[in-house]
């Protein structure tokens, strides 16, 4: 998305756009594609951008994927919502960790141990 056109975005279809580069991440990562994954990082750190640039509100509105059937958009949508639902994002992340569906639970787990240490700090 080029920054004018994902300006003109809605919420919604920032959602949408969030879940559908998790769910390439998980197969890039099924795949061993490590090369499309950090380019699907990218391409989530820009929707997370925006709705940081969209203020708390839109922050907030990844927690309308906290139930999402698929583990990859829970474990991104939590990760990316600790700064500002820090109780219910690291919630959802211990739940994930403790799934034993790996590498999400694993990766949750490593995000947990880093606010732990201190070592990753959300914003």
């Amino acid at each position: 998305m080029t920054s004018s056109s994902i300006e003109r975005t809605t919420i919604d279809q920032l959602l949408e756009r969030f879940v559908s580069i998790c769910l390439q991440q998980d197969e890039a990562l099924l795949r061993d594609d490590y090369a499309r994954f950090n380019r699907l990082y990218k391409q989530m750190d820009e929707i997370d951008n925006e709705l940081r640039a969209r203020g708390l509100e839109a922050r907030r509105s990844l927690s309308r994927l906290f139930d999402h059937p698929h583990i990859q958009v829970r474990l991104k949508a939590a990760t990316r919502s600790l700064g500002v639902l820090p109780t219910q994002a690291r919630s959802l992340l211990e739940e994930i960790a403790e799934s034993q569906e790996y590498p999400q639970a694993g990766d949750a787990g490593m995000v947990i141990r880093g606010l732990d240490d201190g070592s990753f700090k959300p914003t």
